[in-house]
């Protein structure tokens, strides 16, 4: 298929009918799950759905802004750095920051509670949403990514909010409502950072200069929603009653519980933490590449690659409020999650081989599958075998966990696309990603404890 051709069947009147009834569906879909939802969960998901989507508004529009800021590649100790390896380079200064920061919100969520650590993050990210916005340098880019990655630290926070107040058996179906509502943000934020993009371009039209506020706008429009999660966080999200809080001297140390994973890795916690992080990194370092791939082979650009997010957020969600709980009701959270690592890894593998919007369409629907069965049930399993004291931290452990692998995924990736060609990418993370099917075997004897907050053996 032309790239033109594709590129005018996206942007077509039909194309725009049909994501805009795809997105309605989505909403129909989580509204009428909302009577089966708990209340406070349903107070989650609104605060997880609102910082998603300021998230994604600038997250599929950053390779763009890369490539603006340095056009060719720039010169670093005598070296060319190329476009695609800068792009992982700023993507991984996110996650940096968010694995180092993430034990830490861990354990002060675990001491001072989950809400004020929410409402301090959220700060946080709404400042460097702003400096992200109005960023004309590749430091200061740089430096935008690394503060949004410190507020983004307290992924394992909500995570132990949802452990807290969910029985054990109902875990796997809470974090799929959760992820559920992130995904719907995943499917809305590009597409509403692309008509940030487009109505700052109008502004600057009308101005009569420059291109100030088509940079800006998303910047500014993702900072909003940051202050109106903060705002829904700290008036409605009630500390739960599950969450003690204090110190203890029975909580394990935060460096004991990291250096466990490297030195222990048969143990079940660390299993469940490296199935968590290679899958996760790998999934990441792919979507880091997506857009440059999309535009090298079909010529999607800035103003058109929200639909792919939107896409693969619509499977996201559907797969989550509508499968998810029936398929762990009848297979089990092990179980299903090695079904969702071999359908992960084979959506990767299909991307580069995908010369038409159909096949396109096919593995691109395989990936969003893959991480709805598995990452749900891998992270339920770890709320299940460990102590209720040490949950923020064990949660926070494994973002850490999965953000180093989010920062070598992106830097290997990018790498391998300047140098080695397009499909590289694709081929590496469906490898790594298939061999870490053999840490789920066995996993079935921690589905169901006796004891829901003993530690595992």
């Amino acid at each position: 298929m032309p790239q033109s051709d594709l590129v005018a069947q996206l942007t077509s009147p039909a194309a725009t009918t049909t994501f805009a009834v795809v997105g309605g569906l989505l909403v129909v879909t989580l509204l009428r799950e909302i009577p089966r939802i708990p209340a406070r969960l349903l107070v989650l998901m609104l605060c997880a759905f609102l910082d998603m989507v300021g998230l994604l508004m600038i997250v599929p529009l950053l390779p763009f802004y890369v490539k603006r800021l340095g056009e060719g590649g720039v010169m670093v100790l005598g070296t060319t750095v190329g476009e695609a390896t800068l792009v992982g380079l700023v993507a991984a200064a996110f996650t940096l920051a968010q694995l180092v920061s993430a034990p830490f919100w861990g354990r002060f969520s675990d001491r001072r509670g989950r809400r004020p650590a929410l409402i301090a993050a959220l700060a946080a990210s709404s400042v460097a949403y702003l400096v992200f916005g109005f960023a004309e340098a590749l430091p200061v880019l740089l430096l935008s990514r690394l503060v949004q990655g410190a507020g983004g630290g307290t992924v394992g926070v909500i995570q132990a909010y949802v452990a807290d107040t969910t029985e054990p058996a109902q875990r796997a179906r809470a974090l799929g409502w959760l992820s559920a509502s992130t995904n719907l943000g995943v499917a809305l934020g590009p597409v509403l950072g692309s008509w940030a993009v487009a109505r700052g371009h109008d502004l600057d039209h009308w101005r009569g200069e420059g291109e100030l506020y088509a940079h800006a706008a998303p910047g500014i429009l993702a900072a909003l929603m940051c202050l109106l999660t903060m705002a829904v966080t700290f008036l409605f999200l009630a500390e739960p009653n599950e969450h003690r809080g204090g110190d203890s001297k029975e909580r394990v140390p935060i460096g004991k519980a990291l250096g466990s994973v490297v030195l222990q890795p048969g143990q079940v916690t660390s299993r469940l933490i490296l199935t968590y992080a290679i899958a996760i990194g790998s999934f990441s370092g792919v979507t880091t590449v997506l857009a440059l791939f999309l535009n090298h082979r079909f010529a999607i650009d800035e103003k058109t690659i929200g639909y792919f997010f939107l896409y693969i957020g619509a499977i996201a969600v559907f797969a989550r409020t509508l499968a998810l709980g029936p398929l762990v009701d009848k297979l089990g959270e092990a179980r299903l999650s090695r079904v969702g690592i071999v359908t992960l890894s084979l959506g990767i593998l299909g991307l580069a081989f995908a010369e038409s919007l159909p096949t396109l369409a096919v593995t691109v629907a395989m990936i969003p599958l893959g991480t709805a069965f598995t990452f749900p049930c891998v992270t339920a399993l770890l709320s299940r075998v460990v102590p209720g004291n040490d949950r923020g931290l064990y949660m926070g452990m494994q973002q850490t966990f999965g953000g180093l692998a989010r920062i070598a995924a992106p830097l290997l990736y990018g790498h391998s696309f300047d140098v080695y060609g397009i499909q590289t990418p694709f081929f590496l993370s469906a490898a790594l990603v298939f061999v870490t099917l053999p840490l789920g075997f066995g996993l079935h004897k921690f589905a169901r404890p006796r004891a829901p907050d003993a530690p595992a053996a």
